[in-house]
């Protein structure tokens, strides 16, 4: 560790040699590299955490630049995980950085997070979420939680020194078609920014023990107001007693949806002509579509389900399987005994989609 390079941590009253030495040994892990993961890497980072891990399998888009800093325009279409090292490894060359460039699953999550002592959960999906905070539970690991909707976010800190989980706060899952569109409802640039250094700080104190972290307190920041707000919430002790991982962490459905996994409806577009309905946004559209397939957003699609042929198979899909599975469940209404069925994982899990960038 370069002490002059944190000449100012140490000198710092109440933080000292000793806080510092804490960062130096920690190993914080990292799910999601985007709009919370920058700010939280960067800071993090540049604070001088031994290890970091970075778990993402997303590429660097056009639309992220405005929020997820750490990329600029050359690194359109290249892997988050690695050009944020690359980045990082600029900022700070004594950091040791552990690449996962793949989704956070129920088949690998156990072993990735088994090695840290700390999950940032900088992701922007409940399945992810819930899932992290059961690892984290069966193996005792304390994680940073941070979400954000518009000009709002939130911040706590989850599973710390026995304090309370995520599930003691949000005890269900929320169904598909309850859960906000993100790629329609959007995100104002600098919100993620802020909350991610929330998420940054909170870290800090946890590996530190200085001050006192969110644990039993949800942080609501809200950035037209500029305002800060706490709820505090209590432990529901059977939330500590996980001894396994759930069966499935996809969304819970009022209706049992029909579904293909992304390597399948590939193999199924080289053999035949499928009706593909596209419940993306027109601009998503127009950045990848797939040859023959039908732009219906998913606003539209109860009003233009005219334009479905229900007399043939129906494949839907988005851009990770949550709004075409939100209207597989709007059309079921409609044609309760149409064959319709979403493609899981959308097209974030087509193997031509990659290829592209």
């Amino acid at each position: 560790m370069n002490s002059k390079r944190y000449d100012r941590h140490i000198i710092l009253k109440d933080f000292g040699p000793e806080a510092q030495q804490k960062l130096s040994e920690a190993k914080v892990l990292v799910v999601g590299a985007g709009g919370l993961g920058v700010p939280a890497l960067t800071y993090l980072n540049s604070m001088g955490v031994g290890t970091l891990g970075i778990v993402d399998n997303d590429t660097v888009s056009l639309s992220n630049l405005h929020r997820q800093v750490l990329y600029n325009e050359s690194d359109v279409g290249s892997s988050k995980v690695w050009k944020a090292i690359e980045k990082l490894k600029a900022q700070n060359s004594e950091t040791l950085f552990e690449a996962y460039d793949t989704f956070l699953t129920k088949q690998n999550a156990l072993e990735i997070i088994k090695g840290f002592d700390l999950v940032v959960d900088a992701t922007d999906n409940f399945p992810t979420r819930y899932l992290i905070n059961d690892v984290c539970v069966l193996l005792k690991k304390p994680f940073v939680y941070g979400a954000l909707h518009g000009f709002e976010g939130q911040v706590s800190v989850f599973n710390y020194e026995g304090g309370p989980t995520y599930r003691c706060l949000f005890p269900n899952m929320p169904k598909a078609d309850e859960v906000p569109n993100c790629n329609e409802h959007g995100v104002l640039g600098i919100v993620p920014g802020i909350v991610g250094n929330l998420q940054a700080l909170e870290t800090v104190k946890a590996i530190t023990g200085l001050g006192e972290p969110l644990s039993g307190v949800l942080l609501l920041f809200n950035g037209l107001a500029n305002s800060f707000q706490k709820i505090r919430f209590s432990t529901n002790t059977e939330n500590l007693g996980i001894t396994e991982l759930r069966e499935s962490y996809e969304f819970e459905c009022t209706i049992p949806v029909q579904s293909v996994q992304a390597d399948s409806f590939e193999r199924l577009l080289e053999k035949r002509k499928l009706q593909i309905i596209d419940v993306r946004t027109p601009k998503e559209y127009r950045e990848f579509r797939l040859k023959d397939s039908i732009n219906i957003p998913l606003v539209d699609l109860e009003t233009r389900r005219e334009e479905i042929d229900m007399q043939r198979p129906v494949y839907f899909i988005c851009q990770s399987g949550i709004r075409s599975q939100k209207g597989v469940i709007q059309i079921r209404k409609y044609a309760p005994k149409a064959n319709l069925i979403n493609v899981s994982g959308g097209i974030n899990q087509l193997s031509m989609y990659a290829a592209k960038y």
